[in-house]
Formats: structure tokens, C-alpha cells, sequence
């Protein structure tokens, strides 16, 4: 099943759409980093490429989200949610694919993500939008 074209609609992140995403986040991501909270990451995120920053909005209500970057080098997505109700619907992959033809625009060829390896419906998830694990190691350093 699909989401219907006419009442779904991917857009750039506006101030307007912070309540919605914050209460979309804490239902998609219950057990997060405090660094993670919406009121820390979409800040930091509007003063850096603001336009990879997309929601879902079905009649003006947000019912998704992803965050994208690019560097330069490589592209990166994260924060990808749907509203439990609204999942099942081709919502997240036309998210991601939002955020891939924004990357793309800006000379990407390659984007990574990362997904807790326990989490195997979000793999599953990912591999359906074309996505392959690598075998790798994460590694991170908390600056602040």
C-alpha cells in the first residue's frame, strides 16, 4: 500500500514544523541520546545545508522526517521516522529519496548511514532503498 501523492507532501524543514518533528522523534526514537533531542539536533542542523532537512507532511501535519549531510566526500542520513500510523506506506523510501536527489545536486556519489546491528527491521528497511551493509567499524568522540 501507498501513500496517496496528492495529500503527501516532502519539504524543506521550516520553524514551523519543530513541534511535529520533536514529537515524531520521541516516538520514533524512545530510548536516544540526550545529544540527539530535537531541540539540540535541528538547531545545529539549520546552520548547516538547512535544505537537507526534509519532512513528510500529509494536509500540514508532519508525519516524517530525514536529516541528510554532504561533506564533500561522502553523504550521510540519519534521523529518518514516520509516524507509527503512517508507516507501511512508501513514506520513509520517499524520504529517502528526497534526500538522495538533494544529495546527488550537490555531486554525491556515495551515501552512508548508520543502524544499531540489532535493529534488523531498520536494515531491512534500508536494503529495500538499495542500501548494503559494510562491513565496518563505528567509532565516535564526544567533543562536548
Amino acid at each position: 500500500m501507498g501513500f496517496e501523492k496528492q495529500t503527501l507532501e516532502i519539504a524543506p524543514y521550516q520553524d514551523e514544523h519543530f513541534a511535529g518533528v520533536e514529537s515524531l522523534w520521541a516516538d520514533a526514537f524512545p530510548n536516544d541520546r540526550p545529544w540527539n533531542a530535537a531541540a539540540i539536533a535541528i538547531p545545529e542542523k539549520m546552520r548547516f545545508q538547512p535544505d537537507l532537512m526534509l519532512v513528510a507532511l500529509e494536509s500540514g501535519r508532519v508525519v516524517g522526517s530525514v536529516m541528510a549531510g554532504y561533506e564533500g566526500h561522502r553523504g550521510w542520513i540519519s534521523r529518518v521516522a514516520v509516524l507509527r500510523t503512517h508507516r507501511q506506506m512508501g513514506i520513509g523510501q520517499a524520504l529517502i529519496a528526497a534526500a538522495e536527489k538533494r544529495l546527488v545536486s550537490l555531486g554525491c556519489i556515495k551515501v552512508n548511514l548508520q543502524v544499531v546491528a540489532t535493529n534488523s527491521d531498520v536494515v531491512e528497511f534500508y536494503q529495500r532503498a538499495g542500501y548494503q551493509v559494510e562491513q565496518r567499524i563505528s567509532m565516535s568522540k564526544m567533543l562536548r
